[in-house]
């Protein structure tokens, strides 16, 4: 089993429970602004977070909220989250958050698993939540009217319970108390209840702070994933409880890319999509640019990135491309890093899934620091990471805090240490699945550990395909190796399992399909006729030829269609975080992935060669 891990705070106390590092923050610095909202239309000091927490904890009691009780919430990504959220902890409570863009039967679902009578929602979610039919004893709206049967956040805030000892509330809460659920995502079926302990969250922010970074009230970040997945509860809210950095509500995700130069994060969290669709707003703007302007950028990124590719390699660059690299650095890239927002970024990470090498080198170009980072709901966030000085492109580096890591015979990846949940919510089939006898989690991930710990992931267990004449192949490394040629890919999905060779499904990014549409004299065309121009399919077939050559060939891809419309996430096909729901995609799209193996090859397939 693992030791008791605290948290050293800057007032130079250690704490062992959510709430206890948040009063000690709060009280450090109580006039340094602690959320606020893009424009800072909105910001609340620590004094008034304090305040605030205080008052709600009272009219949540009265409402009925006792020690171990959960209460749901489902919110955009608003200091109302953060406050609501901090209030239950100080009760003892375990609160949790709802995927935004579930329906009223996932809603079921997951209010029927954790068991919670009270909800703290916005009015756009009502419809979904009465659709489920759960029945509530209260549910709490933040935003606009109340109905029949709905209260607001402030009467609930007016109205406390008579005599509550707040004090004693939060003094009350242990270290092997709840501390949230994190539903995972579904890729493989109903969502489960991840349990995460004060005792995981202190030794998750804990090893961050050593390991990774060193966090404080100078510090700057922004919440724009959904709250239901463990990045932004933990690395996100909870990082700002312990620390005390100013954290930056930016309600709706699309917007984040405007958002970063008023938040002007120090460090920053990204899915390789969104780090990608950077990349692609720096290479629509230089399109933009004169030709003048666009070669001198160019080169200047060339440049960056020739510098991080031998930095990469353990090596440093000779004289001339050290004094290259400085002019491009004050001519273009502090620039560039500048108008991103992105200026004072001390920590870049990307983590969800696989982020292909050369975007990575393409921002450590940039002149980012880049960690690479795995983890799972069930790791309480990070299980692994790159050092900042050392990335290895295409690994996920050495184990975070005191995880410790081995495979399995089959090569899987195997993880005990503090930060790892004590097993699933009423589930105890699951949790007998994911946990050992011995502690340790079976994480689902196929994986390589080099002579130095650092970790290598191949793919997901179940999602390796294996092709007609018995070879595994990682789909993951297949579709990256097309998404690192061309932004247009937004999505690529090989096909391949029990199948003579390879084929994939392509969804294009609506964003540089606009530009594309443009380009092409077509302001206005919507993504299924975009799917069919020439040139377009033209650009895709480029794309997958060069993702091929750095493929084995038995990886290559040979067939392909265009699909006519976008995916969303937390839609059919894409989990919340965009990961790809590989069985759902293959039965909604079985007439298509049918049509790539045809003979004779049907007008939409398009041969790579």
């Amino acid at each position: 089993m693992s030791t008791q891990i605290g948290f050293t705070h800057q007032s130079g106390v250690t704490v062992d429970t959510v709430p206890a590092a948040f009063q000690q923050t709060a009280a450090l610095r109580p006039h340094q602004v602690a959320l606020r909202t893009v424009g800072g239309t909105q910001q609340i000091t620590w004094r008034e977070y304090a305040q605030r927490v205080r008052a709600i904890a009272a009219g949540l009691a009265k409402l009925g909220v006792r020690h171990g009780d959960t209460v749901g919430l489902m919110l955009t990504n608003r200091p109302e989250f953060n406050i609501a959220d901090t209030a239950v902890l100080h009760l003892g409570g375990t609160p949790f958050s709802v995927y935004n863009t579930s329906s009223p039967e996932q809603i079921a679902h997951v209010f029927t698993n954790a068991g919670n009578r009270i909800v703290i929602t916005e009015q756009v979610f009502l419809p979904a939540i009465q659709g489920s039919g759960v029945p509530l004893d209260h549910v709490v709206v933040v935003d606009g009217p109340t109905g029949a049967g709905v209260v607001s956040l402030h009467d609930v805030e007016a109205d406390p319970a008579a005599g509550f000892d707040f004090d004693a509330a939060w003094q009350a809460v242990r270290p092997a108390d709840l501390a949230t659920l994190i539903y995972t995502s579904g890729t493989t079926g109903p969502s489960k209840g991840v349990e995460l302990t004060h005792a995981n969250v202190v030794a998750q922010i804990s090893a961050q702070q050593h390991d990774i970074m060193r966090a404080g009230f100078d510090d700057r970040g922004v919440s724009y994933l959904p709250a239901a997945h463990v990045a932004d509860r933990i690395s996100g809210h909870c990082t700002n409880l312990f620390t005390g950095m100013t954290i930056t509500c930016v309600a709706d995700a699309r917007e984040i890319a405007a958002a970063l130069p008023d938040a002007r994060p120090t460090t920053f969290f990204g899915v390789p999509r969104v780090w990608q669709k950077i990349k692609a707003g720096i290479e629509a703007r230089l399109a933009e640019a004169g030709a003048a302007r666009q070669a001198l950028a160019r080169w200047a990124i060339g440049v960056g990135v020739a510098t991080a590719k031998i930095g990469v390699g353990g090596g440093r660059p000779g004289p001339l491309l050290a004094a290259q690299h400085r002019l491009a650095d004050t001519l273009v890239l502090a620039k560039l890093r500048a108008a991103l927002g992105l200026d004072e970024l001390k920590v870049a990470a990307s983590g969800a899934a696989a982020i292909p090498p050369e975007t990575l080198e393409f921002l450590l170009g940039l002149g980012f620091t880049v960690t690479e980072v795995w983890g799972m709901s069930e790791t309480t966030g990070v299980g692994t990471f790159t050092d900042l000085r050392t990335p290895r492109p295409g690994s996920v580096g050495r184990a975070l805090g005191d995880l410790r890591l081995r495979l399995g015979d089959d090569g899987e990846l195997l993880v005990r240490g503090s930060i790892v949940t004590r097993g699933y919510r009423g589930m105890p089939e699951k949790t007998a699945e994911a946990l050992d006898a011995d502690g340790w989690l079976h994480t689902g991930d196929v994986a390589t550990i080099d002579a130095d710990g650092w970790v290598t992931i191949v793919d997901r267990k179940k999602e390796l395909l294996i092709t007609e004449a018995g070879k595994n192949i990682s789909p993951a490394n297949v579709e990256n190796a097309v998404k690192a040629a061309s932004s247009l890919a937004a999505t690529v999905v090989a096909i391949g399992d029990g199948r003579a060779y390879l084929t994939a499904l392509i969804v294009l990014d609506p964003d540089v399909a606009v530009l594309r549409a443009k380009h092409l004299g077509m302001p206005g065309a919507d993504l299924a006729t975009l799917a069919e121009h020439p040139e377009i399919v033209e650009e895709v077939r480029a794309a997958i030829r060069s993702g091929n050559t750095r493929l084995a060939r038995v990886e290559q891809i040979k067939r392909f269609t265009i699909l006519p419309q976008s995916w969303e996430p937390g839609g059919t096909e894409l989990t919340p975080t965009l990961k790809l729901k590989r069985a759902p995609i293959a039965a909604k799209y079985a007439a298509e992935i049918e049509a790539l193996y045809a003979e004779p090859q049907p007008a939409d397939v398009h041969s790579v060669h």
